[in-house]
């Protein structure tokens, strides 16, 4: 059972110790190493220049420590608070311990379900001289985002419509927080058409759950709307490609708000909120919706479905209605949306579109927390594009560019006037292709950690 000592290139016990001050000059900055020393193991972690104020850069050395060290089975390591201190100095000590957890803790994840050969290990974390509630602070986002990862990196015959919301019944069972489930004939009492209409082809039966939380019934209604299609084939308008697994993955939005809602719950967060998740999968059938057919929402709308690929919008549109029904003051909704915002934005942020002033604030939430956003124009001149000959509008624009604005125009058409909207399209950053910090090759979870901050701060 090897215990080591983690320590940052500036630390005094390096700098007294020649065989170490040699090793660091091999270092990367931002890359860490172990070495062997004086008769016991050290892991040196290397700071960034000009990065001794930035949390995301604790998060991403202490990701990597961890996955490193977890991968070698070393049983636990420690470091002295003072020392993290020290290496990030631009940063309280109370944030750098949380930080440095909740890198740590998601750095060492991972999704080991079907591997018959494998089980999970993290290297047990010990910072010397921490708070405790700066650690538990730590060790509770990082389980919030974790839930996330596991939800999106479950099987879609495991994870459906119908086995969905159980699995939310569970998280949140002897919590604060309120479960309802919606089945198939509720819906239909309801008029969630858009949700009826995508998963009509499928084998599981559409549902929609409400997840609330009013620790404070005074602080304003936040809504987190997230889109939760189990699987997306593209339904009659087939999806192309090799290899189409990661499609299981396109729930990613309502895994956001489900990490969220686990956040907020856990950590007792002083707010009144309310999570709704349309749930379907998206699978071509005799019965499957096809192209030209039109939907009737419960607002009037009716929508042509120019394409079944564009299904996302389709069942958000229930949630943000249902959003309004509620009297929302905040609404929120997150989906991995359309494949235009990752050609827009690449894969380390995702677009944020609505209220300018709210998105500015999730600009700032996200810089701090990890999950990075950039707010995008609603440019009102392409909102006609999205015109039909047969209904109200269609699901998609006759341009063959700006699609990520386009579907931000479609969903605002469904916004209560009396409700303040944000839009994330988080399609770029729903997995990464390679371990890199403490991210892990596959699903990351993000939007947990945006969302749940998101809704404290403008409860306050």
């Amino acid at each position: 059972m090897t215990e080591v000592k983690l320590l940052f290139t500036q630390d005094a016990a390096i700098q007294q110790n020649e065989d170490l001050k040699t090793f660091i000059k091999q270092l990367q900055a931002g890359s860490g190493a172990s070495v062997y020393s004086e008769g016991r193991q050290w892991y040196v972690m290397a700071e960034k220049v000009g990065k001794t104020g930035c949390l995301e850069t604790v998060r991403a050395m202490a990701g990597t420590a961890a996955r490193e060290l977890s991968r070698g089975k070393v049983s636990s390591a420690t470091l002295d608070v003072h020392a993290l201190n020290n290496g990030f100095p631009d940063v309280s000590p109370e944030e750098a311990v949380t930080a440095f957890v909740e890198g740590w803790h998601l750095g060492a994840y991972q999704f080991l379900t079907y591997k018959s050969k494998s089980e999970p290990f993290c290297t047990k974390l010990t910072i010397e001289g921490a708070s405790e509630k700066a650690v538990q602070t730590g060790e509770q986002r990082a389980e919030a985002v974790s839930y996330s990862r596991d939800l999106m990196n479950e099987l879609s015959d495991v994870l459906n419509p119908e086995s969905y919301p159980e699995r939310l019944k569970d998280v949140f069972k002897d919590t604060d927080a309120t479960v309802i489930v919606h089945d198939k004939a509720k819906l239909e009492e309801m008029k969630m058409n858009g949700v009826l209409t995508v998963g009509r082809g499928s084998r599981y039966a559409p549902s929609f759950v409400e997840v609330s939380y009013s620790k404070n019934p005074s602080k304003p209604l936040v809504a987190l709307v997230g889109k939760g299609v189990t699987f997306d084939t593209g339904g009659i308008s087939l999806k192309s490609g090799k290899d189409l697994s990661d499609m299981r993955m396109d729930m990613g939005g309502s895994a956001a708000v489900a990490g969220a809602m686990k956040l907020l719950v856990e950590s007792g967060a002083d707010v009144n909120v309310v999570a709704l998740i349309p749930m379907v999968e998206n699978t071509p059938d005799n019965t499957a919706v096809l192209p030209g057919e039109v939907i009737q929402y419960k607002n009037g709308h009716t929508v042509q479905v120019g394409n079944t690929d564009a299904e996302g919008r389709l069942i958000l549109a229930d949630g943000l209605l249902r959003a309004g029904e509620l009297k929302a003051d905040y609404v929120v909704d997150i989906a991995t949306l359309t494949g235009s915002i990752e050609n827009a934005l690449g894969s380390e942020l995702a677009g944020v579109f609505g209220d300018e002033e709210l998105a500015s604030k999730m600009k700032a939430i996200g810089a701090k927390n990890g999950d990075a956003v950039w707010p995008m124009p609603l440019v009102d001149a392409y909102d006609e594009t999205l015109q039909s000959d047969y209904a109200d509008f269609n699901n998609i624009s006759s341009l063959s560019f700006a699609g990520s604005i386009t579907a931000a125009l479609f969903l605002r058409r469904f916004v209560s006037k009396d409700s303040r909207w944000l839009h994330v399209d988080m399609a770029g950053m729903m997995q990464k292709t390679s371990n890199s910090g403490y991210y892990p090759k596959t699903a990351t979870g993000y939007g947990a950690r945006l969302l749940a901050d998101f809704v404290s701060e403008i409860s306050k």
